[in-house]
C-alpha cells in the first residue's frame, strides 16, 4: 500500500479541497485536520473525507469563499459564524478566541453557527489543553437517534470531546459519540451479510432489529438508552438552540453530495484551572486520579492509542489505500 508522509498528506488533500473551490483559508486548516485524524487512526475522518468535502463544494453543500467571523460577543462568550463554509476554519477561531477569553476571563463559552461536518471533536479540545486549558466540544449532526419514546430519527450522534491539560504528559483526551455505535459498523454489517446485535438500532417502522439494512434506512439508538438520547439533546440544544443553527433533521445527511447546507452547530467551553483551585493543585488532582485508574492492570487511558498512532504516523507515515490516492491525485490535478 503507497505511503504518505504527513506533509505529503497533507499538501495533496489541500491542493485537492482548492481545486474543488475551498479558498486557501479553508483548505489547509481542514486538510491539516484531517491528516491529523487519519494519523490518530480516525480513517472516518481522514483522508477520505477529502472527496465528499469536494463533492459537497461542487454542489453548494459547502460554500468555498467563507470565511468565518465573530459576529457577537460579550466577556467569555463569543459566536463565530461559519458562513456555511466547512467547520475547520471556524473551529481554529473558535479554539483562538476560546483561548484567549479564558485566560482573561477563567472561562470562555465559544458557540459556532452555519457549520458544517466538524470531524475529530478531540482535535480542538487537544489543541486547548496544550495551552494549559480544560475543554469540552459538542457538535450536532445530521438527524440519526429518535429522542426518548420516540421513532423516527431527531438528533444526531451528536459528539462530545474534552481534554485535560497534564504536566509532563500529553493531555488525556476523551472524544465519543452518543449512539450505541457508530453507522460504520452497521455499514460493515451489511455489506458482509451479518446480523447486528439488538440494542444498535430500529427499523423504520420504529421496531429493534437485527437487520443491518433495516437499520440503515430506521434510526440508531443512543448508548446507554434513555440517558444517553438525553445527552444527545443537551447536545442539540447548547449547539443549535444557542447558535441560532439548524437542528440534526433540519440537516441532510452526509451520505450523499447533494443536499441543503446543514446549518450546524458547534460550541466550544474553555476553563483555566488558574481561577479555580489552580494549576498545581489541578495538576496535583489530575496526576494522583490517573495514577489511581492505572493501579488496575487493564486500564488503558482514553486517547492513549490515538497518541501511540499518531507518533508513528508522524515517524513512518500513513498507508493510503491505492484507490483513494489516485482519488486524491485526480481531484487535486496530479495524476
Amino acid at each position: 500500500m503507497p505511503r504518505l508522509t504527513l506533509a505529503e498528506a497533507e499538501a495533496l488533500a489541500t491542493a485537492a479541497l482548492a481545486a474543488a473551490g475551498a479558498n486557501p483559508a479553508m483548505a489547509a486548516p481542514t486538510a491539516r485536520a484531517l491528516v491529523a485524524a487519519e494519523a490518530e487512526g480516525q480513517g472516518g475522518h481522514g483522508l477520505s473525507r477529502v472527496p465528499q468535502y469536494a463533492g459537497f463544494l461542487a454542489n453548494g453543500r459547502a460554500d468555498g469563499a467563507a470565511v468565518p467571523a465573530v459576529v457577537a460577543e460579550r466577556g467569555g462568550a463569543a459566536l463565530v459564524d461559519a458562513r456555511h463554509g466547512l467547520a475547520y476554519a471556524a473551529l481554529d477561531l473558535a479554539v483562538a478566541e476560546a483561548a484567549r477569553r479564558a485566560r482573561s476571563h477563567g472561562v470562555a463559552f465559544i458557540g459556532i453557527a452555519n457549520s458544517h461536518h466538524a470531524g475529530a471533536m478531540g482535535l480542538p479540545v487537544a489543541a486547548l489543553a496544550r495551552q494549559g486549558l480544560v475543554a469540552l466540544a459538542f457538535t450536532n449532526s445530521p438527524a440519526a437517534m429518535p429522542v426518548p419514546g420516540g421513532r423516527r430519527p431527531l438528533m444526531g450522534t451528536n459528539p462530545i470531546a474534552a481534554a485535560f491539560p497534564r504536566r509532563d504528559a500529553a493531555p488525556l483526551i476523551i472524544d465519543m459519540a452518543l449512539s450505541e455505535v457508530a453507522r460504520g459498523k452497521i455499514m460493515v454489517a451489511a455489506k458482509a451479510g451479518k446480523k447486528i446485535p439488538l440494542g444498535w438500532a430500529l427499523d423504520a417502522e420504529g421496531n429493534p432489529t437485527t437487520d443491518p439494512n433495516a437499520a440503515l434506512s430506521g434510526a440508531m439508538l443512543a448508548m446507554g438508552g434513555t440517558k444517553g438520547a438525553l445527552l444527545a439533546l443537551v447536545v442539540e440544544l447548547l449547539c443549535c438552540a444557542l447558535t441560532g443553527s439548524a437542528f440534526g433533521f433540519e440537516a441532510d445527511g452526509f451520505f450523499t453530495e447533494e443536499g441543503n447546507r446543514p446549518r450546524l452547530g458547534q460550541a466550544l467551553l474553555a476553563i483555566d484551572p488558574g481561577a479555580l483551585g489552580g494549576q498545581d493543585s489541578f495538576a496535583e488532582r489530575i496526576e494522583f486520579l490517573l495514577a489511581a485508574m492505572q493501579g488496575d492492570p487493564g486500564v488503558r487511558l482514553p486517547g492513549s492509542r490515538r497518541a501511540a498512532l499518531a507518533a508513528r504516523a508522524a515517524a513512518e507515515g500513513l498507508e493510503v489505500p491505492e484507490a483513494l490516492l489516485a482519488q486524491l491525485r485526480d481531484l487535486a490535478g496530479k495524476t
